[in-house]
């Protein structure tokens, strides 16, 4: 039987898929066998398996980590948003419908089969597998039949370490407000805090670590310092929330810069992240051999996958 880990955050974007890719690729390296693996995902960029399956391009970020190809048993359920209240449900890789949120609020714990018989079917192939959680698991409108977070911890008898954000500031509450929110048996699986993408002297961090640990009861297992990582077959998401300004409908930046919505700012910002001297993947836009485009809101009409044909093109532009 493997043994497990898992790596959970107090929010969105705390940074658990480069953690958990980290120690995949430490564990790999180490010589043991290992494998990644998220019960639920939600992305609209998914992977598709040399079997035809769709499922998360984190785990398939995290499986090369790991030095394996990518299994559709790594996500079971992806989740692919096709509105503010509700998604495309994929379950190993095919896809079973959509469903506005609260039925599948209601559906989800009738999926725990299918993530079981994926976890067991990884474990006869690894020796060490290593678990992503999604958001945060103090989420209290979404602990009921939790299955990504505590839920799944406790379904795997997994150890758990919790993530925080410290570029973002207010880490102490992150990590000790998550803490005060679990119950009692899920805080004793919490074995220990990382304090994540911390930027400056650690010295200085010392007497919040200390403090951290005294209040919270766990200890500090590690720092992870800022990083900006390029990663190959990830694709970058340029929009990382939709702000209100002056007015405006704008959308925020990796970089913290905000524009309005356009197809010339996302080019202009495109640009702008592949000839990143830091991060980019380029250093001339000649080297680019083609682009793609996809339409990721396609309103009633366009709610599946379609080659895009003469009709599509017209159906397309009598929406616009």
């Amino acid at each position: 039987m493997a043994k497990v880990i898992m790596i959970q955050g107090t929010m969105s974007n705390a940074g658990k898929s480069l953690i958990t890719a980290g120690l995949c690729r430490i564990f790999h390296q180490d010589g043991y066998r290992v494998a990644p693996f998220k019960s639920q995902n939600m992305a609209l960029n998914s992977y598709i398996t040399t079997e035809g399956l769709e499922m998360g391009r984190a785990q398939v970020m995290q499986a090369e980590a790991a030095g394996i190809e990518p299994q559709v048993c790594m996500n079971p359920i992806l989740l692919k948003p096709t509105n503010d209240i509700g998604s495309q449900v994929i379950v190993n890789g095919t896809v079973i419908g959509n469903m506005p949120a609260r039925e599948y609020f209601n559906y989800k714990k009738k999926l725990i089969p299918d993530i079981l018989k994926a976890f067991h079917k990884l474990e006869e192939q690894a020796d060490i597998i290593v678990i992503e959680g999604a958001g945060s698991p103090a989420e209290i409108n979404l602990k009921e039949n939790d299955i990504v977070n505590m839920g799944m911890a406790e379904m795997v008898n997994a150890p758990v370490l919790l993530a925080g954000d410290i570029d973002r500031g207010g880490v102490f509450a992150q990590l000790l407000g998550t803490l005060m929110l679990l119950e009692e048996q899920e805080k004793s699986r919490v074995k220990g805090l990382i304090i994540n993408k911390f930027r400056g002297d650690v010295s200085i961090l010392e007497p919040g670590i200390q403090m951290l640990e005294e209040k919270g009861g766990i200890p500090v297992c590690g720092v992870v310092p800022y990083m900006k990582v390029q990663l190959a077959r990830l694709t970058v998401r340029y929009g990382n929330s939709v702000i209100a300004y002056d007015g405006v409908l704008c959308s925020q930046t990796a970089y913290g810069d905000s524009f309005q919505t356009s197809y010339a700012s996302v080019v202009f910002y495109s640009h702008k992240c592949l000839l990143d001297p830091e991060i980019g993947a380029i250093k001339d836009l000649k080297e680019i051999d083609a682009v793609g485009h996809r339409v990721v809101q396609g309103g009633d009409k366009f709610k599946e996958s379609v080659i895009v044909d003469k009709s599509v093109e017209d159906g397309i532009e009598e929406l616009c």
